[in-house]
């Protein structure tokens, strides 16, 4: 019986997957699967990953035809999933030795929908420790009472899907589904969907995940046109959300933390194509026209004169443009 399934998107990952695969063999145990998802590689990571699928105990490969994102990857990896509980990895990740038997053992002893742990960020031989934000662990409660306060971070602010384990009966009903082609922040509106729709989570520490950040090939330091996907990653959210029961007391939230992450993007705008610039301009105009305006009006008082004046900016050349037309 499968126990423990490991699902890991691998693309163009040809320099790390020998490290992510050597941390795999260093969890494998009878009952957990390790998911290897293709994302159709051009660089000779799928050979890695064949070798790997004879060699690795637990290992099945899982090829794409063709290239469809990270979301994709993981819905496929969902999709050939056994195991009562599931889990993901990044193919340019890496777990530590025994992670995945206690996080097994922690959430299967918590008895709840999911669980939220610690991760290590690895940049340039430095490591950081980040933690769930949320201060209870070991304890069981429900998702959809975290999500607030607006103008904290909290455990939706925290979308790293693989800092965590979750019960096949997320998958099964379809909360653990990624928005298929979303090839950045495809984590926001799955956290979002499962914090509001889920019954039980809990927080614990095990910090045995190690994020590489500062990968050329990852998309957090490439500047095209597939980081504008956040837009449509938030703009989901907030769809959602306006149809929640609560929408009045989560909505808030919501568009405060897709200001900031836009904030965020529009700041470091020089990275970008010139192209792709003019494009994250234009559209996060109209993602601001779109959201709720007297909940923005009050993001933008309280967010902050340097992030709030960028977003007004933005705002006012669009309607400008507008009315010059």
């Amino acid at each position: 019986m499968v126990k423990l399934s490991v699902i890991v998107p691998f693309y163009n990952v040809r320099a790390y997957a020998p490290d992510t695969l050597r941390s795999l063999r260093a969890n494998a145990r009878e009952g957990v699967e390790f998911i290897l998802v293709d994302d159709c590689s051009s660089d000779g990571t799928l050979e890695i990953l064949q070798r790997a699928e004879r060699e690795l105990p637990g290992a099945v490969l899982v090829p794409h035809e063709r290239n469809g994102g990270l979301a994709t990857a993981r819905n496929t990896g969902i999709d050939a999933a056994r195991g009562e509980y599931l889990t993901f990895l990044d193919g340019d990740d890496w777990a530590a030795p025994g992670h995945y038997e206690r996080l097994l053992a922690a959430i299967t002893a918590l008895g709840c929908d999911f669980v939220r742990t610690d991760h290590v960020q690895f940049t340039d031989r430095v490591r950081t420790l980040h933690r769930v934000p949320f201060g209870l662990r070991n304890t069981v409660v429900s998702p959809r009472e975290v999500i607030l306060p607006a103008d904290r971070s909290t455990p939706v602010d925290y979308a790293y899907a693989w800092a965590g384990a979750y019960h096949r009966r997320l998958a099964d009903s379809g909360l653990l589904r990624f928005r298929d082609g979303l090839r950045t922040a495809e984590d926001r509106p799955w956290i979002w969907r499962l914090h509001r729709e889920a019954e039980s989570f809990a927080a614990v520490g095990l910090p045995g995940i190690f994020y590489r950040r500062g990968v050329a090939s990852s998309l957090t330091q490439i500047g095209d046109v597939r980081q504008l996907d956040f837009i449509r990653a938030f703009d989901q959210v907030l769809e959602e959300t306006a149809l929640d029961p609560e929408a009045d007391r989560l909505m808030p939230k919501a568009v405060r933390t897709y200001c900031a992450v836009m904030a965020h993007h529009l700041e470091s705008i020089e990275r970008f194509e010139p192209a792709v610039a003019r494009k994250l301009r234009s559209m996060s105009a109209a993602s601001l026209r779109r959201m709720p305006q007297d909940i923005l009006a009050e993001t933008l008082n309280s967010l902050g004169e340097r992030r709030a004046d960028r977003l007004r900016r933005v705002r006012r050349r669009s309607v400008s443009r507008e009315v010059a037309a």
